[in-house]
């Protein structure tokens, strides 16, 4: 799996998002700013996220993911 498939992933299942994904091997980076995440904890916006990917994490595909995950607002308002 390539950094193209998991973005077409996340965007198919996350609409209006600003979505960036990178990796290394089985390891993956992802970015993401979206208005979804409004009144979520770090928790629940994970739970999104795995949501989608989590067939290609149980089969192995996708051995790691690191997420950095923002609504509109909190990227907007960064420091």
């Amino acid at each position: 799996m390539n950094p193209e498939d998991v973005t077409t992933l996340l965007e198919n299942a996350l609409p209006n998002c600003r979505i960036e994904v990178d990796s290394q091997g089985s390891h993956f980076n992802l970015f993401v700013v979206g208005d979804l995440f409004e009144g979520k904890r770090a928790v629940q916006r994970q739970q999104l996220i795995y949501a989608v990917l989590n067939e290609h994490i149980s089969s192995g595909v996708i051995h790691a993911v690191n997420m950095k995950l923002f609504t509109h607002k909190e990227w907007l308002h960064r420091t």
